[in-house]
C-alpha cells in the first residue's frame, strides 16, 4: 500500500461515513506493521474522538506490532483523550501486550501508569498470572502496582491478590 493510499484511509478515518470508517479501518489493519506509525501520528494528531477511535480500532487489529509503538506514545504524548483510545487499543490488544505493559508500570510518569494499568485491567485474566508474579518482586514499587492493578480488576484479580505471587 502506498503512502497516498494509506492517506486517503485516514482521510476516510476523520471523514469518511460509517461505511467508509469501516472499511479504512479493516483495509489499514490488513496493511499491518507499516500502518502502524501513521495511525499512531494520525491519533496525536486528530483530536476528533471518533478518529482516534477507528485509529485505535485497527491499531488493535493489527495487533502485536502496535504494542511498542503504543506504549512510547503514551508515555510521550501527554493529551489525556490520546492516551485513553491509545490504551483501549493496547487493551484490545489482550495477552501479547501483558508483558510490555507491565514493564510500562515503571514509568516515572503516574498518569501514564494509570493508562497502562487501564489497559491491563481491559485484558482482564489473560494479564493476572503475570501480575501475579510480580507480587513476588524484589522491587517493591512494582509489587505495589501489581497489587494495585489486580485490585482494580475487581473479581479477576482479588482472589489473585489475596492468595499471593505464585499460588
Amino acid at each position: 500500500m502506498t503512502g497516498a493510499e494509506v492517506a486517503e484511509l485516514l482521510l476516510d478515518l476523520a471523514e469518511g461515513d460509517l461505511a467508509a470508517r469501516r472499511s479504512a479501518v479493516a483495509r489499514l489493519a490488513a496493511c499491518g506493521e507499516p500502518a502502524v506509525p501513521d495511525l499512531v501520528r494520525f491519533m496525536a494528531e486528530d483530536s476528533d474522538s471518533d478518529a482516534r477511535w477507528y485509529a485505535a480500532s485497527a491499531l488493535a487489529l493489527i495487533g502485536a506490532p502496535s504494542i511498542g509503538p503504543l506504549v512510547a506514545a503514551i508515555e510521550e504524548n501527554t493529551d489525556v483523550q490520546f492516551r485513553r483510545y491509545a490504551a483501549a487499543a493496547l487493551g484490545h490488544i489482550g495477552e501479547p501486550a501483558v508483558r510490555p505493559l507491565v514493564a510500562a508500570l515503571k514509568t516515572k510518569d503516574p498518569v501514564a501508569r494509570g493508562f497502562f494499568a487501564q489497559a491491563l485491567c481491559r485484558v482482564g485474566k489473560d494479564a493476572v498470572p503475570v501480575l501475579q508474579t510480580e507480587l513476588g518482586s524484589a522491587d517493591p514499587e512494582m509489587r505495589q502496582y501489581a497489587a494495585l492493578v489486580l485490585w482494580q480488576m475487581g473479581g479477576e484479580g482479588i482472589g489473585p491478590l489475596l492468595s499471593g505471587p505464585g499460588d
